[in-house]
């Protein structure tokens, strides 16, 4: 039994209920009716979370898979393809453009900070010649959220394709799919969702299913080709047999999201009260804009490693946070306050132990974390 507080940027804390709907009897999802019927509901569902009319898909595979599925399906080999990079993950996007032979331009912004608008705007009227481009709407290890709806308008009145990894944002920050003229929206079952991790869900807009179905070269591989999927419905036919049982979890998870309808004011509400606590006690945060709602990454005091901050929390205190890892690896801690973590007895009891552990490593801080957390929020 895990008794231990987990309090990561995913995966989070799965409730009771979506552990139960774990253990709920299969059947045979590629013979039985009924299931395509629950499948198409379920994906249903999330269209109402992500603001969409687009097909929404569920993939039996974490949410990197959904990352190179995108890739794989819309980038034919010699395109000019566009990779906005101000983080590890939007970086990251690039490496699957050039795996499938996409011909990458990086636009590079300033890691610490969200993407300005006005400097996208600047590189897109000088360098707009892109079938698809990449980015990201929450960048995890950074704790910053970038404002997608705006570039992908941008970039969509340029006729380029938006491919968005929303995977630690997708139900703790604000997203219009259509409103916002995003092709694909990529999200994954372990974070504000709080199901178990396994499954990535996406929308896919009528352009970029244009794209995948009239390409001049055939789509490399089966298992991340997105075309495969285009009549699953009207076939009755999945492309391979699905993860019943982590569809049955997802589903409920969904569920207790649209049920609840809170979770944007709740998540910009904790979002907000962790990081007024951690500035107000001169906690350095490592982003200076752009914050993110759902993780907060803090920048670690010269005296103290994040490993013995890691260790102490959960040795002394049962409770897990986060390092971090490439350029931020040893640099910083983060905290994941999304989805069933996104409680104020959750995130109190947190600080409780992270200002017990910094005083042991004599880290200068001012009051009382937990204390002055309960005030702020």
């Amino acid at each position: 039994m895990n008794d231990k507080l987990i309090m990561t940027p995913g995966p989070t804390y799965i409730h009771e209920e979506v552990r139960q709907a774990l253990a709920k009897e299969i059947t045979n999802p590629d013979l039985d009716k009924n299931f395509y019927e629950f499948y198409k509901e379920t994906c249903d569902a999330v269209k109402k979370i992500l603001k969409t009319e687009n097909d929404v898909l569920i993939l039996s595979g974490e949410g990197i898979l959904g990352l190179e599925a995108a890739c794989a399906s819309l980038v034919e080999p010699g395109e000019n393809v566009l990779c906005i990079d101000n983080g590890i993950f939007g970086h990251g996007f690039g490496d699957f453009l050039s795996m499938y032979e996409g011909n990458v331009t990086y636009f590079e912004s300033d890691y610490k900070k969200a993407l300005d608008l006005d400097e996208v705007a600047a590189f897109l009227e000088k360098n707009h010649d892109f079938k698809v481009a990449t980015l990201v709407h929450c960048e995890t290890p950074s704790g910053i959220t970038n404002p997608i709806g705006d570039i992908c308008r941008l970039l969509k009145s340029y006729g380029i394709i938006t491919v968005v990894d929303s995977v630690s944002a997708i139900a703790g920050e604000p997203l219009e799919v259509d409103a916002w003229d995003i092709d694909i929206v990529l999200g994954g079952s372990q974070k504000c969702l709080s199901a178990p991790p396994g499954l990535t869900f996406l929308s896919v807009s009528k352009d970029a299913w244009d794209k995948m179905l009239h390409r001049k070269t055939p789509i490399r591989g089966y298992y991340c080709n997105l075309s495969n999927w285009k009549t699953w419905y009207e076939d009755k036919w999945f492309p391979y047999t699905q993860p019943i049982s982590d569809i049955y979890g997802f589903r409920v998870a969904v569920d207790r999201v649209l049920k609840k309808n809170d979770y944007i004011k709740r998540h910009k509400k904790m979002g907000e009260a962790v990081r007024k606590t951690l500035l107000e006690a001169g906690i350095s945060l490592y982003p200076v804009n752009g914050y993110s709602n759902t993780v907060t990454t803090i920048e670690l005091p010269g005296n103290v490693t994040s490993t013995e901050i890691y260790e102490t929390m959960l040795n002394e205190h049962d409770i897990m946070i986060a390092g971090a890892f490439a350029y931020l690896k040893d640099k910083v801690i983060r905290i994941g306050h999304m989805g069933e973590n996104c409680y104020e007895e959750k995130v109190y009891l947190t600080l409780k132990a992270l200002d017990k552990t910094f005083r042991k490593y004599n880290v200068k801080i001012e009051g009382e974390l937990h204390k002055q957390f309960v005030l702020n929020y």
